[in-house]
């Protein structure tokens, strides 16, 4: 049988569990990635998505559809995500590793994978400079391709107010990579 989203919550809700299998199936992937740009660790990125679908089958009863099903993952996935990199950041723990792979081609000179490498430790660590709402809304922007609305919805926020926070995140990264940008002309 296929499901939309809603039907899916509307029969998992009634405890069927295959239509919650639905739901994890059609959404772990989405969820995986934005977790993983989050923490920068594959290993965090799957504990965030069994957290976060963990979370949403017990809040199941919230789900109230003003927005879409994905998008209110989204929501717990971020959630999840924050808190763990609030108790890392407590611990003293680096957590952020560069969110951009580094560009690897059989035809790229050592140089340029040099350079790759670099670019990418600075980004990496620009990216945990960023204040949790500006990384959550550049990943869900950058790297999901989130229309402004949708990250709003996601934050909790105006989609103006989601605006200013790409608008943020960019003008800082942009910022901590103009110098190795420069030493590459």
């Amino acid at each position: 049988m296929e499901w939309t989203d809603a039907a899916a919550v509307e029969h998992a809700r009634g405890g069927n569990a295959d239509a919650f299998r639905v739901l994890v199936d059609r959404h772990s992937r989405a969820v995986f990635r934005l977790a993983y740009r989050m923490t920068g660790n594959e290993h965090d990125a799957e504990d965030m998505v069994q957290e976060t679908f963990l979370r949403a089958y017990k809040q199941l009863g919230r789900f109230d559809g003003r927005a879409g099903f994905g998008t209110w993952l989204y929501r717990i996935a971020a959630n999840c995500s924050v808190d763990l990199l609030r108790a890392r950041k407590k611990r003293d723990e680096r957590t952020v590793e560069a969110p951009v792979d580094a560009v690897r081609s059989r035809d790229a000179s050592p140089e340029r994978l040099t350079q790759s490498v670099e670019i990418s430790g600075i980004l990496g660590t620009a990216m945990k400079e960023l204040s949790q709402t500006e990384r959550t809304a550049f990943v869900l922007r950058h790297y999901e391709g989130l229309a402004m609305e949708e990250i709003g919805r996601v934050l909790g926020v105006e989609p103006n107010a989601a605006k200013h926070s790409v608008f943020r995140a960019v003008q800082k990264l942009r910022r901590a990579l103009q110098p190795a940008m420069g030493a590459a002309r």
